[in-house]
């Protein structure tokens, strides 16, 4: 399978480039703050790609399928179910309100018909049911067929209800609502490779929940100190295993990663790995423990890597060495200089995801001006991308950007002091098996796919 091509260059053995497909949500200028994507997240087949936004809703696309009579369509993606997952609550105890955005979906595993996700905003789990019906039952014996109950005396003989066909109506439903575990904010919920458990993660603690239990859960991981005045770090991301049901990671805002095995204890308090690359004392500024936080951690689709994103790199880590990572590549370092001003407009603390290709051998991640990174582990090229709608004519190539640092700037380069700091990549998705690529900007969901020359 490719990689991370752009502009013509060679990816895993295939010289493509990135052409757009299709752009969701409004064009205008002013934003509403609800309108705003906070989450996006391909499922298991890549059929379905689901967002969550900070209004509390979650929109459900679905991939059409291949059309010939519109051979260039090749799949697109549809609104498939729209619903509000959260409602905006407050804590009457502590006197705080409870925002209503959807702070992460994950998808579980389809097991039949229907499919099922969990959402979550900073305090309570909900698991969704998403399932079609296109059939309706007539013909009750108790009840007219506008739904009155009718008088029991009246009825002389007995009727067989028959299925009819019906409009296909998706509907999405609550199944279970997981509640009332989290002191502070959560910021991950990770399913586990056992289809059974899952993980939720906050500031101070790591919950394992099952999925058919609501009212009781373990707790994992606790790293809340007695005093609260000798808090170093706070958990950052926290991910299971790919493969192995007792295997999860958990990333902590001094830059280190904690590797724990469920089978060594019940509480996971010490860790089974400690990844950390050791800091070059050349470099530390003011600002050396703010950017070295970790803002995302993902597991490779094979289990033998890690992936982490912090404020200026993506840095993949090898499971079996701990010392430092294998690759580092460097996202935006041309920042370096303006970490000043991105202190005092609060920049500086933006969460940055990450995500793998189907096959490892590419990353991805977002910066700002909606520039999104790409980095080919293989041939150990990268490319700057943007997601923007100038170039959206369907089929249309993606130019790679250069960003210029200085000296004289040439015709196609953007000045680092034009980047536009409002305009940010933070939430992005690559399709599990197929080059395809889902980019959130502010409210806009952009589609990108490979255009293989």
């Amino acid at each position: 399978m490719a990689g991370a091509g752009g502009g013509g260059c060679p990816a895993g053995g295939n010289d493509f480039q990135w052409c757009f497909s299709q752009v969701k949500g409004a064009i205008d200028e002013d934003v509403a703050e609800a309108d705003i994507i906070s989450t996006v997240e391909f499922n298991y087949s890549g059929d379905l790609l689901a967002t969550g936004d900070k209004g509390g809703r979650v929109v459900i696309f679905q991939r059409e399928q291949e059309n010939k009579s519109r051979p260039h369509s090749r799949g697109e993606y549809n609104v498939y179910s729209t619903f509000q997952s959260h409602e905006p609550e407050f804590d009457y105890l502590k006197s705080l309100e409870i925002e209503e955005k959807i702070n992460k979906i994950r998808w579980l595993p389809q097991q039949n018909a229907a499919h099922f996700l969990l959402s979550t905003n900073d305090k309570t789990i909900k698991l969704w049911k998403i399932s079609e019906r296109d059939k309706r039952a007539e013909g009750y014996n108790l009840k007219d067929e506008d739904g009155r109950l009718r008088d029991p005396f009246r009825i002389t003989a007995l009727r067989v209800p028959i299925l009819k066909p019906m409009d296909l109506m998706v509907e999405a439903s609550p199944r279970r609502i997981f509640a009332n575990a989290h002191t502070y904010h959560i910021n991950s919920i990770s399913v586990n490779s056992d289809h059974e458990t899952y993980l939720s993660a906050d500031d101070l603690r790591i919950n394992l929940w099952h999925l058919e239990i609501t009212d009781r859960s373990f707790n994992i991981v606790d790293i809340k100190p007695a005093n609260m005045e000798e808090l170093t770090e706070v958990i950052t991301a926290a991910e299971f295993h790919p493969h192995q049901c007792n295997v999860f990671v958990y990333s902590s805002s001094k830059g280190t990663i904690r590797l724990c095995d469920m089978r060594s204890s019940a509480l996971c308090d010490r860790h089974s790995k400690f990844f950390e690359e050791p800091e070059d004392p050349s470099s530390r500024s003011f600002f050396s423990e703010i950017i070295s936080s970790i803002s995302d951690v993902k597991f490779s689709h094979s289990g033998r890597y890690m992936m982490t994103r912090d404020y200026l790199s993506v840095k993949v880590w090898d499971l079996n060495m701990e010392s430092r990572p294998v690759e580092t590549h460097q996202v935006h370092e041309y920042l370096r200089s303006k970490l000043c001003s991105l202190y005092e407009n609060d920049c500086i603390f933006d969460k940055f995801e990450c995500c793998w290709n189907g096959s490892d051998s590419a990353i991805m991640t977002g910066s700002y001006n909606n520039f999104f990174r790409m980095f080919d582990r293989n041939t150990r090229r990268d490319v700057t991308l943007e997601a923007s709608r100038e170039n959206s004519k369907p089929r249309a190539s993606l130019k790679p950007r250069k960003v210029c640092t200085g000296g004289k700037r040439k015709k196609d380069e953007i000045s680092v002091d034009s980047l536009d700091f409002n305009k940010k990549i933070l939430h992005t998705a690559w399709h599990p098996v197929e080059n395809i690529i889902a980019v959130a900007a502010t409210n806009n969901l952009y589609i990108f796919q490979d255009k293989i020359n």
